[in-house]
């Protein structure tokens, strides 16, 4: 796992539907963006149960994980995502 001393590892979190502004809390500390009919969470996450914590949250809201992917360390979260 990409990891350094005191710092997280940049992740983006791709769910199908959009959610709105107000579940962006339930996120915090993730960007929270919508477009096309999917929800996209970028930010740093600590470690895995941080990162389980977030996929638990996507799950609870009923939403359908699409993908997650470690980001290097100089990617910005505005960084275009391949689509598979």
């Amino acid at each position: 796992m990409m990891r350094k001393k005191g710092k997280g590892t940049l992740y983006r979190i791709v769910a199908r539907s959009e959610l709105t502004d107000s579940y962006a809390s339930a996120f915090e500390g993730m960007e929270m963006e919508t477009k096309e009919g999917q929800t996209i969470l970028t930010g740093e996450v600590k470690d895995q149960p941080h990162l389980f914590g977030i996929l638990e949250r996507l799950n609870s809201l009923g939403l359908e994980l699409l993908s997650v992917q470690a980001l290097k360390e100089d990617a910005h979260p505005s960084a275009e995502v391949i689509e598979s």
